[in-house]
């Protein structure tokens, strides 16, 4: 590695802010200097709807790409980007103390989701986002919108539209937190599986020996178990990342709780399951088994409620 490490990241401003944090304390850690390398994914050319192009993997091929062909030493993801299968000459090698999970409305006037005047207009590019607006206003007019967050935000602005639906942690890793006039509660609004996380991945091989203890030293074993639970949801569902489906674990009093929804596309149906375990410490192991236990579960329960049905249906915005 000669005393630097290069580190992957998507060009958009959200994924630089959030890679150069993550760089910075890999850099301490490792003792080295740090090399940001951009690369521009399929997601960032493509003006198409996620749906679309398929959700998953959109915004990480490129950079699995680079790494693969030793480019760089590391990549940088929005976890909620990442297939939940695992890649044959990958490893998931850090996964960083996750930023806030929530939505965040962020609307014109101040107004809060049921301050929006009837048939207001809302931007959302996500599928999940979409029926979970409809579920509780249907009198919307929800539009699929692409576009960084500053360009989301300037719809907002200009008039074009009455409000967005953007993730919190993006806003808050850009200074934006102000934007958001409305933070949306996990337990009504639970949001997609491991958002508001990163993942660090690398090569399979064991590479040099400071950046694999400068990967330990970033690591946050409670976030990586609450991902691996609410990403083995996505998996047991064979949903992608773009499916209506909504999930939150967490954390709480030695227990280890995951609740997962899943809606229809015009969110008039909803499947919730919910369940608790008790790892034995919290070691990263035992938080492992009881994040597959949690899933196991909830995704047997959702599917015998006829979940999968409802996750696999095409989702059709204005």
């Amino acid at each position: 590695m000669s005393g630097v490490i290069r580190v992957g990241t998507r060009a958009s401003a959200l994924a630089m802010a959030q890679t150069k944090q993550i760089a910075e304390r890999l850099g301490t850690a490792a003792k080295a200097e740090i090399e940001l390398v951009p690369v521009t994914t399929e997601g960032d050319t493509s003006r198409a709807s996620l749906a679309s192009l398929g959700g998953t993997g959109v915004f990480v091929t490129a950079l699995r790409d680079a790494l693969l062909a030793d480019r760089c030493d590391v990549v940088v993801h929005s976890m909620k980007d990442l297939p939940t299968a695992e890649h044959d000459g990958l490893r998931l090698g850090a996964v960083p103390k996750r930023a806030d999970a929530r939505d965040a409305l962020c609307a014109r006037d101040g107004l809060t989701l049921a301050e929006l005047p009837q048939g207001a207009r809302v931007g959302t590019g996500s599928p999940r986002r979409i029926a979970q607006l409809l579920a509780v206003r249907p009198d919307l007019e929800v539009l699929d919108i692409r576009g960084n967050v500053d360009t989301r935000l300037g719809k907002v602005e200009s008039g074009e539209l009455d409000a967005v639906l953007l993730a919190a942690a993006g806003l808050g890793r850009l200074g934006r937190s102000d934007a958001a006039t409305e933070l949306l509660s996990l337990d009504e609004w639970p949001t997609a599986a491991a958002q508001g996380a990163l993942a660090i991945e690398v090569r399979r091989e064991r590479g040099d020996r400071s950046l694999e203890l400068a990967l330990e030293a970033v690591d946050h074993r409670s976030t990586r178990a609450m991902a691996l639970a609410e990403r083995l949801v996505l998996a047991g569902l064979e949903a992608g990342c773009a499916a209506p489906v909504g999930v939150t674990a967490f954390l709480e009093d030695e227990l280890l709780f995951l609740s997962a929804s899943v809606y229809s596309a015009d969110g008039a149906r909803r499947i919730t399951s919910s369940h608790a375990a008790t790892p034995e410490s919290r070691s990263a192991a035992d938080l492992a088994e009881a994040a597959r236990d949690v899933a196991d579960r909830a995704v047997a329960e959702l599917l015998g409620n006829g979940a999968a049905e409802l996750a696999a249906a095409a989702p059709e915005v204005s």
